[in-house]
């Protein structure tokens, strides 16, 4: 057996290049010579019923992919991320997302504490403070009970929590908003808050450290404008005591630095921890996730928790031939390093997704968007790959053109449920039947296309033929769920965790870091003297960066 660090010497990896050597796609005549192709290429997990039927995979892919799989020793490291190893090996920390969602009847000890048992007494204090927001008992300096919660973070912070939200908002509390807010461009905070009554707002804080520099400075001008507003409108008289009251009564943190959340005024009995074996983008279904606790409550939440965990341990006991998330990550694999895909669409067809996307691009590429091994050698293979979509019938409008007759090859997983939210009808027409004949047609058209015979027989001039002709044979998979239920969120969510697992052991780098998105950040603060007006930290800038700011200085109002 080849090292893991060294991938392409595997028996498997070059099964794979023979394979695709002489590999001809041909889902047509597939689906023709088996009539039981759709059968033998579907798989369950949880409440997923997933077809991979119309990828790009026969027998001799399928059993080289499986063997890969046990090449690279995936399941020694999915173990060894379940039980709390270290895995994350430039920081020297476990990985173990997976542990929020574990029972509290578990138990996990890891570098000496149990953290299933702190898990759950962290869930407590989160679900008896939700309850108080959605029962009215939690009031502002008025006496009023909260009706918008504003959740201000970033990265995993945000994306998270605003994208399940989103998902489940048939479920959340009548008369109670949730709002996000995560850019620093000063308009994200000022469109958020701007018709907001502040005696009736509270005001979640998101930042393991408190340090983040976007949301400690959007925390702060949502605390001048809670401030400002409750004095204006005579809430406060504007003394140092009634403003130290405003503030405890209208923000809350998700922190557990409690030094530098009590400086900014918030009550740390108001705070909620998490650990640093959670990574920010695997974080939703921790504390992170108060917003939508609030919004959903405990039962849902829990709901939510247990979606996970039934795809952790699909995940875990499944063999790899019937294992959904490890067969998706290695069919992406054979995608990115065989066919020289590099960027894969998510579509879903339920529009309360139409965050998932976006929230998959932080999971995908911020774990695996490496060039570095975790033995800190190059690569030896493509890494990861451009993760983009939207809801439906919106990205057939857009984009579809480019995936169904484009150069580039461009996998795409298709999300649908069976019963939706929202079942009307345009006369006789139950929409959301119309809804999903798009979905399956897309899927049908992708796989098939449409020949020149085809195209001719519809009475096309020969000029215009072959601009019509589908040449089909791109891959989808299609992934469908009784309804949108808060498991089913959870399931989606931890089903994309693990693909995004799987490919990053097969190319041996470590998907729980993220060095990549620290030099920015570090530079900015360096640039920002300059652009206030510091000469000498202007003149160490680039000729580029120090025209940019010239320009800055020179035209701003």
């Amino acid at each position: 057996m080849a090292s893991m660090s060294d991938v392409t010497k595997t028996d498997a990896w070059g099964k794979l290049a023979q394979i695709k050597d002489t590999f001809t796609p041909d889902l047509r005549g597939w689906f023709e010579a088996d009539p039981n192709r759709a059968e033998t290429y579907t798989r369950t997990a949880g409440d997923l019923h997933v077809d991979l039927s119309k990828n790009l995979v026969n027998q001799a892919v399928l059993e080289a992919l499986v063997e890969l799989a046990d090449e690279v020793d995936l399941a020694g490291k999915r173990d060894a991320m379940l039980s709390g190893v270290h895995i994350n090996n430039t920081e020297d920390r476990a990985v173990l997302h997976t542990a929020l969602r574990r029972p509290r009847t578990d138990q996990l000890t890891v570098d000496g504490q149990d953290v299933v048992a702190d898990v759950h007494a962290t869930f407590d204090k989160v679900y008896a403070w939700a309850d108080k927001v959605r029962s009215g008992e939690w009031k502002g300096v008025t006496g009023q009970p909260i009706k918008t919660v504003v959740n201000i973070g970033i990265g995993g912070s945000d994306l998270g929590p605003v994208m399940v939200y989103e998902a489940l908002k048939p479920y959340k509390q009548e008369g109670l908003e949730c709002r996000f807010v995560s850019n620093i461009d000063p308009s994200d905070v000022y469109e958020k808050t701007v018709d907001l009554d502040p005696t009736t707002t509270l005001f979640i804080v998101a930042s393991k450290t408190f340090t983040t520099l976007e949301t400690i400075t959007n925390a702060n001008m949502a605390r001048a404008w809670l401030l400002d507003a409750l004095e204006q409108g005579g809430a406060i008289d504007g003394s140092d005591a009634s403003r130290t009251d405003a503030i405890a009564k209208h923000f809350v943190a998700v922190s557990t630095a409690l030094d530098k959340v009590a400086d900014f005024g918030i009550d740390p009995e108001n705070a909620f921890g998490f650990w640093d074996w959670v990574g920010g983008r695997y974080s939703v279904d921790s504390a992170v996730g108060a917003a939508v606790v609030v919004a959903i409550g405990k039962e849902n939440f829990e709901d939510f928790l247990a979606g996970f965990h039934a795809i952790d341990t699909h995940f875990a006991e499944t063999p790899w031939r019937d294992n959904v998330p490890a067969l998706m990550g290695l069919l992406n694999v054979w995608y990115v390093n065989f066919f020289k895909a590099q960027s894969h669409a998510v579509l879903p067809y339920a529009q309360y997704l139409h965050r998932f996307a976006a929230y998959l691009q932080q999971l995908t590429m911020e774990s695996n968007g490496k060039g570095v091994k975790a033995d800190g050698t190059p690569v030896t293979t493509e890494t990861g790959e451009v993760f983009w979509g939207e809801p439906g019938t919106n990205g057939q409008h857009a984009f579809y053109q480019l995936i169904h007759q484009g150069t580039q090859l461009i996998p795409a997983d298709f999300i649908a449920v069976a019963t939706p939210h929202r079942p009307l009808k345009d006369g006789g027409q139950d929409v959301h039947e119309l809804f999903l004949a798009n979905f399956f047609a897309q899927t049908k058209a992708l796989a098939f296309g449409k020949t020149a015979d085809e195209v001719r027989a519809d009475g096309v001039a020969e000029e215009l033929v072959s601009a019509k002709v589908f040449q089909g044979n791109r891959p989808t998979t299609s992934i469908m769920a009784p309804a949108l239920t808060p498991s089913v969120v959870g399931q989606l969510i931890a089903l994309y965790e693990h693909i995004t697992f799987t490919q990053g052991v097969v190319w041996g780098i470590n998907s729980f870091d993220q060095w990549g998105v620290e030099l920015g950040k570090v530079l900015a603060k360096q640039i920002t003297p300059a652009i206030g007006g510091d000469a000498e930290a202007l003149e160490a800038q680039d000729p580029s960066t120090k025209a940019l700011i010239e320009y800055y200085r020179a035209n701003r109002a």
